[in-house]
């Protein structure tokens, strides 16, 4: 596949904060990636140095073969969807809409169409009067309906009830479907949008925890249940991210593909298996890189 970004130490530090670490990374062209982590852990600072909306510190970044910075023609290639944005006071959705038909040249006022009345989105409204619902939809359909070659997401399903969201993943997979291009989404809902993402990438304190398919994760850990002594002597020398007890009962979250054997000794103590979800594994990921940091300090 042909890579479309390229990111190599990529650093970008706000006086004594480094927000991103020598980060370095490749995204590929046709591809959904997620972009996980916790709050403040750099995922907006790298989008936002990726489209020219900030400045690294040092590093470079090439986004198709070329440096972002005030090109245009590599500008109108991506569409960026933040929480953030803002718009003059006097701006209706249908002004925004028409906006980005001008800057985004594979635009599709059709699939517009149809989102604004998927989503009930009064687009005669001023958008300082709409909910904050109302106006993630006007950035959901903005990002969909620029279909450029790489939209970044930054959460954007902020303010949006159950419905909404499924209507927004729904299109987003239909539409990237039919025209395949490059979407990097943002999100806390990792669940939610595990079956929408091809390749995950996880940042925490600025640095890459995780760069990896997701068909390549799934499997990488696995919760075992039961007996607390025999829990603990099956995952004895193993990578345990989590332990949580109960009386004589526990559950550990074991990082490492489980062989044929370990299943038949599991079988032989009396112990269960339950799969760790995308969403479990980069939430004890993160605790287990944050713990172990932490300790590393203290020494």
């Amino acid at each position: 596949m042909t890579a479309v970004i390229e990111v190599k130490d990529l650093t970008k530090r706000y006086r004594e904060t480094v927000a991103v670490d020598e980060v370095g990374f490749t995204i590929e062209e046709n591809t959904i990636y997620g972009l996980l982590g916790r709050n403040g852990a750099g995922k907006t600072t790298v989008m936002s140095i990726l489209t020219a909306q900030n400045f690294a510190t040092s590093g470079k970044v090439s986004v198709f073969g070329e440096n972002p910075y005030e090109n245009a023609s590599v500008l109108q290639r991506m569409c960026f969807v933040r929480e953030s944005q803002k718009y003059p006071d006097d701006a209706t959705a249908r002004h925004a809409f028409r906006s980005a038909r001008l800057f985004f040249p594979n635009w599709s006022q059709e699939l517009a169409d149809e989102l604004i009345d998927a989503f009930q989105l009064p687009v005669k409204q001023r958008i300082k009067k709409l909910s904050r619902g109302q106006l993630s939809a006007v950035g959901v359909i903005i990002g969909l309906a620029s279909r450029a070659e790489i939209t970044f997401f930054d959460e954007p399903y902020l303010g949006l009830d159950a419905v909404a969201r499924q209507i927004f993943y729904d299109r987003l997979l239909e539409d990237y479907t039919e025209h395949p291009r490059t979407i990097v989404l943002s999100s806390h809902l990792i669940d939610e949008v595990s079956n929408l993402i091809e390749r995950v990438l996880v940042i925490d304190r600025g640095r890459i925890l995780m760069d990896e398919s997701t068909d390549e994760v799934r499997g990488r850990a696995a919760n075992i249940v039961g007996d607390t002594a025999a829990v603990e002597a099956f995952v004895a020398g193993r990578e345990v991210l989590h332990r949580e007890s109960l009386g004589r009962v526990s559950s550990v979250t074991v990082l490492g593909a489980l062989t044929d054997a370990d299943h038949r000794a599991l079988a032989a103590a009396g112990l269960e298996v339950t799969p760790v979800s995308l969403q479990q594994l980069i939430v004890r990921l993160t605790q287990h890189a944050s713990d172990a940091s932490t300790s590393e300090v203290s020494r």
